[in-house]
């Protein structure tokens, strides 16, 4: 998508320090981190949330999670534990348009979120 933010920088038309990349996704600090380990999680093919997700999208899914445990555990915050969100439209917190995933880490989270 064009005007998309994530798809300019999975294209590399926007640079960034990309701390994660593979064939179908990349990930980076977020600008604005709400923890001590604040990491965007985000799939290069465009799509706008988990309602745009079938059932050709499972691998990408299972992958999503997957780059995640691999950050935790070289940023050694796995054992203590993290978080992994996704925000699904503007109610929810979506920012930008595409599906991201963000994993949060290095402090204490309290239940129920929000």
């Amino acid at each position: 998508m064009s005007d998309c933010l994530f798809c300019k920088m999975a294209s590399g038309a926007i640079p960034v320090k990309k701390v994660f990349e593979d064939d179908v996704l990349f990930a980076i600090e977020d600008i604005n981190p709400q923890a001590p380990v604040h990491i965007l999680v985000i799939p290069k093919e465009h799509l706008v949330n988990s309602l745009d997700l079938g059932p050709a999208n499972d691998e990408l899914i299972g992958r999503v999670y997957r780059a995640a445990a691999q950050l935790a555990r070289e940023r050694g915050v796995a054992e203590d534990g993290f978080r992994i969100v996704n925000n699904n439209n503007a109610g929810a917190g979506q920012s930008v348009f595409h599906i991201h995933f963000h994993l949060l880490a290095g402090r204490n989270f309290g239940w129920p979120p929000g």
